[in-house]
């Protein structure tokens, strides 16, 4: 998990989510298909015709730039679209030999891993890599790469500018009615209190909220994950909890609720303990749309609720 170059152990675990697995539980509730582009075109002769994908962003992000035929093994996280060809590769401990059994002409990979990429490029197989966005822009950037890569550059660009539109529409319906006061959050990564500031991606995510991070001043070593005490979450008083552990370990709001304190903030008090599907919680690709229409509603609803402004 490969977040560990700035995390404690304990921290990895929780938290290789967010780069390369997303808390992949492998349910079968994702059962819509992650369609090419409208228009979508088949590759052009020179383009890679066997593709690997190392990461479940990875993959997302191809199948739905229309590279999706060209794909022929993923890693043991990507779970999304389901009909994904998943093997056991191991995007945490990629293995060249185990990679190379698929022959491919691109692997696609987060992290450098173990020199993977010198390993692979060694056998003259064409290396492109993907790291974990920390900006819209980053990802859209990523979304083109991939494109110029597969040969479906348009494709890409098509989606870019799609997904910008719709989380613009989105954001701006949520935004026509605004709180007294911005609204104050804590995204839970895990139970013991592994959190996400405002300058990861998820952070960028409810920034277009206007809300608040009560985490944001518990990051002093700067990573981006800080573990929050229970006696800052309860003081700092959130009025959402964001719950990105409920696929991967069963967290909701009964259970946020039992807990020492817990029940005296304002999100618990107020119904506003948010459960998210985890894998969107912690990809930064395609279907971030979905994501922020998640964050949208549940926004709406607590505005509703504390009184707003036209």
């Amino acid at each position: 998990m490969k977040l560990a170059t700035v995390l404690r152990p304990a921290a990895a675990v929780a938290l290789g989510a967010l780069v390369l697995a997303g808390c992949s539980d492998d349910k079968k509730d994702d059962k819509k298909d992650a369609a090419a582009p409208a228009g979508a075109s088949a590759a052009p002769a020179d383009a890679p015709k066997k593709i690997v994908s190392l990461a479940p962003t990875a993959t997302e992000m191809l199948y739905a730039i229309g590279a999706g035929q060209q794909v022929v093994a993923v890693d043991d996280q990507s779970n999304f679209p389901a009909d994904a060809p998943k093997t056991a590769l191991s995007g945490f401990k990629p293995n060249v030999e185990a990679i190379t059994k698929y022959t491919p002409d691109l692997v696609v990979l987060t992290n450098d891993t173990d020199g993977i990429k010198a390993q692979l490029e060694k056998v003259k197989i064409k290396v492109v890599e993907v790291p974990a966005a920390k900006t819209f822009d980053e990802m859209y950037a990523q979304f083109n790469t991939l494109g110029t890569a597969t040969g479906h550059a348009k494709e890409a660009a098509d989606l870019a500018a799609k997904t910008k539109k719709d989380i613009d529409d989105v954001v701006a319906k949520a935004l026509a009615v605004k709180p007294a006061k911005p609204l104050t959050y804590f995204h839970e990564v895990d139970s013991t209190g592994y959190s996400a500031t405002s300058k990861t991606f998820i952070g960028q995510v409810y920034s277009l909220f206007a809300m608040q991070n009560i985490a944001d001043p518990a990051d002093k070593d700067g990573s981006g994950y800080p573990q929050v005490s229970t006696e800052h979450i309860v003081e700092a008083n959130p009025d959402m909890i964001f719950l990105a552990d409920t696929k991967c370990c069963g967290q909701d709001a009964a259970a946020v609720a039992k807990r020492p304190g817990w029940d005296k903030t304002n999100a618990v008090k107020n119904g506003n303990v948010v459960s998210l599907d985890d894998d969107l919680a912690s990809r930064w690709g395609p279907r971030v749309v979905d994501l922020v229409k998640s964050v949208a509603d549940a926004y709406t609803k607590a505005v509703a609720k504390a009184g707003a402004t036209g």
